[in-house]
């Protein structure tokens, strides 16, 4: 057998391995949107089986019942405020402490980093109490600054990585024209990272807008600053499950964060393949 017969056979192999591990993945996707188009009774008697009739009535019902267009302008608030915020301090922090490299920022870059490995459910409680104590629990501004603390952690990660791979000699530059170091940030370096700053835009934003933990543990039941995806929760209950109308809201619920996710997923690739080739 020679060499590329050999590399064809294992080029085979591994696209039927990943359309299979592709299948496993999308495979509880599909049984969702299936089982949001039909009658509870069917849902119940098997979930696998294709619908006899499409009850698109499942989805008026639930956007009317669930509010949608509010849930969606909280979770959109929610999301851009989480959003904007680890992006401006991960990346100014990344470029701080890539560009003033000593013992100290090695701390500090330490100190920053390591909450990655804290898991949420240690600190829920304490944090439940403390944004308590700033009246923070309850509000949209409050949650979504909450996300920075649990996603800036990464995002300095990713940046401080891809830092490196910018030559100081531009900085030293803009020093030379007269630019001011934030100045020098805003205007030069800053736009050399838009291909990772869209991998953390894509990477949070799947995080925060389908977070069911937090937005469970922060909000209150009655509360009208409910995200979507907890919205949902109100369809299963503790005697009675709506099944039908659960997925229906989930799929709702999930739905845009897979639309930005397919609009802005080759940023990722390139954010990935930038800095592979700058290294």
């Amino acid at each position: 057998m020679t060499l590329q017969r050999k590399r064809q056979i294992k080029l085979v192999l591994l696209t039927v391995l990943i359309m299979i591990v592709a299948v496993i993945y999308f495979y509880p996707v599909l049984l969702m949107f299936i089982n949001s188009v039909k009658p509870f009774g069917e849902v119940v008697l098997d979930v696998i089986k294709l619908p006899s009739k499409i009850e698109w009535s499942n989805y008026s019902y639930v956007i009317d019942k669930m509010e949608y267009g509010r849930l969606f302008l909280n979770n959109l608030m929610i999301t851009a405020i989480g959003i904007v915020g680890i992006i401006v301090f991960a990346s100014l922090a990344a470029y701080i402490l890539n560009r003033r490299e000593n013992r100290y920022t090695k701390i500090a870059h330490l100190l920053i980093t390591t909450p990655m490995l804290i898991p949420f459910q240690t600190i829920m409680i304490t944090l439940l109490k403390v944004m308590g104590v700033l009246n923070l629990s309850g509000s949209r501004v409050g949650l979504g600054i909450q996300y920075w603390g649990f996603g800036i952690p990464m995002a300095a990660f990713i940046y401080s990585n891809f830092m490196s791979t910018i030559p100081k000699e531009i900085d030293e530059s803009a020093l030379i024209d007269g630019a001011s170091t934030l100045r020098t940030f805003r205007s030069i370096i800053f736009p050399l990272l838009k291909s990772v700053t869209f991998t953390v835009i894509v990477l949070d934003v799947m995080w925060i807008w389908n977070d069911f933990l937090l937005p469970l543990l922060m909000v209150n039941s009655s509360n009208e600053t409910k995200t979507l995806v907890l919205s949902a929760y109100t369809f299963v209950g503790q005697f009675n499950t709506q099944w039908h109308y659960a997925m229906t809201a989930m799929v709702l619920a999930v739905l845009p964060s897979i639309v930005i996710f397919i609009f802005l997923q080759k940023y990722i690739v390139d954010g990935v393949v930038a800095g592979a080739v700058k290294g």
